[in-house]
């Protein structure tokens, strides 16, 4: 696989995610029919995806895991097709190292891990052994309690500092620090006002020397500041996704890769105007 990131400058990449579960918050159930799932993977591949996230269990707040069996049943074989049809990178959002084997041996090539590589012990060193990209996220908890503590002496100091140590944990492990991504997990342990702070802070992360990722879409805060549900969410997500991509983040993870992208493709022709 080519390089996602090839340096500092080059264009934002958009992740398009497929929830493949029946309870995501967004869009629970909607994909969950293995064909309709599929087709949404080809729709966001050309749609202008850069890379495509493929996960089996939702990770929203209170939200209750599923059996190992039942995630590869559900990501595997879209994993497997859609890596055989789609020209671009495959992501597995997975805390679990056997789905994320399968999903390497199906195709697979990014491992987007919302506990940072923590929760399975087996997962630093089969991402290694399979050179995989990686996503580390901030999360505190798990998703069943994760919103139950969201309040912070420094918040961007403590997202800053887990990330930081969870990167050089898994460099001991035997992953390259070329090969990590950084996310610093919005909505996952923070307030509304705390997401927000992120955003606006997100330099900060940058300063770690790794690529950030920044996962806002349609997200609960969003719907809280708007006071809508999440399929009236998109203004606030590009906007999000907007502010993300003008400080500095690499990749922006959302459900609507084409509005995204045209809402990027002009920011990209009004901070280059100056260089025609």
């Amino acid at each position: 696989m080519k390089a996602l990131l090839t340096g500092p400058g080059e264009r934002p990449l958009i992740m398009g995610v497929l929830n493949v579960t029946t309870d995501s918050f967004s869009d629970g159930g909607r994909f969950i029919d293995p064909e309709r799932a599929l087709d949404h993977a080809y729709y966001l591949g050309e749609s202008g995806a850069d890379i495509l996230d493929i996960g089996g269990e939702s990770s929203r707040p209170g939200a209750e895991g599923v059996t190992t069996e039942e995630e590869i049943k559900r990501v595997i074989p879209i994993i497997k097709k859609a890596a055989k049809k789609l020209k671009i990178p495959i992501s597995v959002d997975t805390v679990k190292s056997e789905v994320a084997e399968r999903a390497f041996d199906a195709g697979a090539s990014i491992l987007n891990d919302i506990s940072a590589l923590r929760m399975d012990g087996k997962m630093a060193e089969l991402a290694a052994a399979n050179d995989a990209h990686v996503i580390l996220m901030h999360m505190r908890g798990t998703p069943a309690d994760m919103q139950t503590n969201t309040d912070y002496d420094d918040i961007i100091g403590e997202i800053r500092e887990f990330l930081n140590e969870s990167a050089l944990k898994v460099i001991e492990k035997g992953i390259k620090k070329e090969k990590i991504i950084i996310d610093p997990g919005i909505g996952f342990g923070k307030s509304v006002d705390g997401n927000f702070v992120i955003l606006k802070n997100l330099d900060k992360f940058l300063e770690l020397g790794y690529p950030v990722m920044v996962g806002a879409s349609r997200k609960s805060f969003i719907g809280k500041t708007l006071g809508v549900d999440p399929d009236q969410r998109l203004e606030g997500s590009i906007a999000a996704a907007c502010y993300a991509v003008m400080n500095g983040a690499d990749i922006v993870r959302v459900h609507d890769v084409v509005e995204t992208r045209r809402a990027i493709t002009i920011i990209e022709k009004i901070s280059t105007a100056d260089r025609a």
